[in-house]
């Protein structure tokens, strides 16, 4: 799992070739840290993504300009155009990730 230290890092993930997955996360969210366990494995099983942690309190624009305020969320960009999202406030589990990846391979 990519995890960008500044913006430049974050918009070259963004902007690139094929499908990214951004994972919104903060290390102090609860729901969040339930899925950091399995994020190896749902990274694994899922191999035509590109996995990009994104904290959230760290790039609060780019959380803004996404519209992600419930977090652990999830948006897929293929090419650097969102194409889908997963975005709620509720806990997340490694199946509900997985099928929701599913829909986008």
């Amino acid at each position: 799992m990519k995890k960008p230290t500044n913006m430049e890092e974050l918009a070259s993930y963004v902007s690139q070739v094929g499908k990214t997955v951004l994972l919104f996360t903060a290390d102090w969210c609860g729901d969040c840290r339930f899925i950091y366990p399995v994020l190896p494995e749902i990274e694994a099983e899922n191999p035509e993504f590109t996995f990009v942690q994104v904290d959230r309190d760290a790039f609060m624009p780019v959380a803004k300009k996404w519209d992600i305020f419930g977090i652990p969320s999830l948006l897929i960009l293929e090419n650097g155009v969102e194409i889908a999202r997963l975005v709620n406030k509720k806990r997340k589990t490694k199946d509900e990730i997985n099928n929701f990846l599913a829909e986008w391979k």
